[in-house]
């Protein structure tokens, strides 16, 4: 049985036109994620399940859709419960059953069960004492992270189940000098004695590369969800004006050396060619980032897509997808096959020759083959459904694309709500002539859009989602 290490490096935000070697006209260049693309394989038509993070980050994990989940829309904050069911199997878990390693250091965002002072208060936590459910209880043997995003309090940092240092203060991004324009904001919160904002992904970082130190004798997988370049959009003092453009695109500079360091650690550990390393996006950039100051350098986070994080336009989900791993995978490759991140659960398994069991990770199918051949006809998967923020869907079959709501469905024009009555009540794209989502077909191929339609009733949530939404 093949047992090869895993890093799978999430980032948060990042779009698909972040990455140089995806976009020739990008304002900056991305060298580390360019060099994995040369060394590796490279999708440009990947995605995340949802436009936003949370359900994207259970689809990695779980190898299902959120929408199985109780997360019909949305995402969870920094003191929610746990989103996995217990007893769920993860990736992890699975993992840690044929004799792997496993860590989590980063964000992970898919709810902490918090020791309380005051149960009816979700934000009177007892930071003295231990958490009764975080990742340790999902298959990692370690955890170090925080719970939300860089903008969701509690600003504190959790090893396994303790927080390192209880807060001290209360931060707001209104006080700090540094902070002076949207791109830094985040929320008002309980701030831990060791915790600056501008220190965690340095912090984070470090702590993934003692952790490849750690490992390096046995197989394992890390999960290294970083924080970047999510909001507070804020890079290290060595990264601040170094990509021309914005503090976003010194950002993801910032997380492009991030890449950088661990492959390089692999490299002098001499393990990098028995490892799988995946770099990927968590869903599109976000608006934050603000697109209008960025195009005026000539980059766009979300390439020629529509939309952005949020939406159910491509924008909002396409992503960056990234393989690396020397003794399997060959070097300089593209590949245009349509894939989900919620594959990654399936992928493993068949690499390790164990399938799944059916109601195990029952959305995910394996790209074990096509990583090998870039044939298509290698990957089984015939339909892939996406989600955005309010909980609209979206089916892709070959090259059509039914949206199930006549918006965005999240952040882009047009909002939700903003449409007018006679408005198509579907949007039907064919992804081949029209990848930038301009032409409505709905009208004109009715055949397509009732054959996806009857796709999203009989196999999603979908049904259930507008009934809630008539009431």
């Amino acid at each position: 049985m093949n047992q090869p290490n895993i890093i799978y490096i999430l980032a948060d935000d990042m779009g698909y036109g972040d990455v140089s070697h995806l976009n020739n006209q990008a304002a900056f260049k991305t060298p580390c994620l360019d060099k994995m693309c040369e060394g590796g394989l490279h999708f440009t038509d990947a995605h995340a399940t949802s436009a936003v993070c949370t359900p994207s980050r259970y689809g990695i994990i779980t190898g299902r859709y959120n929408w199985r989940s109780s997360l019909k829309k949305g995402v969870l904050f920094g003191y929610d419960a746990p989103l996995i069911e217990k007893e769920r199997p993860t990736v992890a878990s699975y993992l840690q059953n044929k004799g792997y390693r496993t860590a989590c250091i980063g964000k992970w965002h898919l709810g902490l069960s918090w020791s309380m002072k005051d149960e009816s208060n979700k934000e009177s936590i007892d930071f003295s004492k231990s958490l009764l459910d975080t990742p340790v209880d999902h298959g990692f043997d370690y955890f170090y992270g925080i719970s939300g995003s860089l903008d969701m309090p509690p600003y504190v940092y959790v090893e396994n189940r303790h927080v390192t240092a209880e807060p001290n203060r209360v931060v707001t991004c209104d006080t700090r000098t540094s902070v002076k324009n949207t791109k830094h904001w985040f929320r008002t919160g309980e701030t831990g004695a060791d915790y600056v904002h501008e220190e965690v992904l340095t912090k984070l970082t470090e702590k993934a590369l003692e952790k490849i130190d750690d490992f390096k004798d046995e197989p394992f997988f890390i999960y290294f969800p970083i924080t970047g370049p999510h909001t507070p959009i804020l890079p290290s003092k060595e990264f601040v004006g170094k990509s021309g453009t914005t503090a976003y695109g010194d950002f993801v500079l910032m997380c492009d050396d991030v890449v950088g360091q661990v492959n390089k650690k692999l490299e002098e550990l001499g393990i990098a060619d028995n490892t799988l390393v995946v770099f990927t996006s968590d869903n599109g950039c976000s608006p934050m980032a603000n697109f209008p100051e960025l195009s005026q350098f000539g980059h766009n986070p979300s390439y020629i897509f529509r939309g952005t994080k949020a939406d159910i336009f491509d924008g909002g989900h396409r992503i960056p997808l990234v393989i690396k791993w020397p003794k399997v995978v060959g070097e300089n490759i593209h590949s245009d096959t349509p894939v989900c991140l919620v594959d990654f659960f399936a992928t493993v398994a068949d690499i390790l020759e164990d399938p799944l069991e059916k109601t195990v990770g029952e959305d995910s199918v394996s790209e074990y083959t096509l990583w090998q051949t870039q044939n298509q006809a290698d990957y089984h998967r015939e339909w892939m459904v996406h989600h955005s923020i309010n909980g609209s869907f979206s089916v892709r079959k070959g090259p059509w694309k039914l949206i199930a709501c006549p918006d965005s469905g999240g952040w882009s024009e047009p909002l939700p709500g903003t449409m007018p009555d006679n408005a198509f009540e579907f949007q039907l794209y064919n992804m081949e002539t029209d990848i930038r989502e301009q032409f409505n077909l709905s009208e004109e191929r009715e055949d397509i859009v009732e054959e996806l339609l009857a796709y999203l009733l009989n196999h999603t949530a979908y049904k259930e989602s507008v009934e809630t939404y008539a009431k």
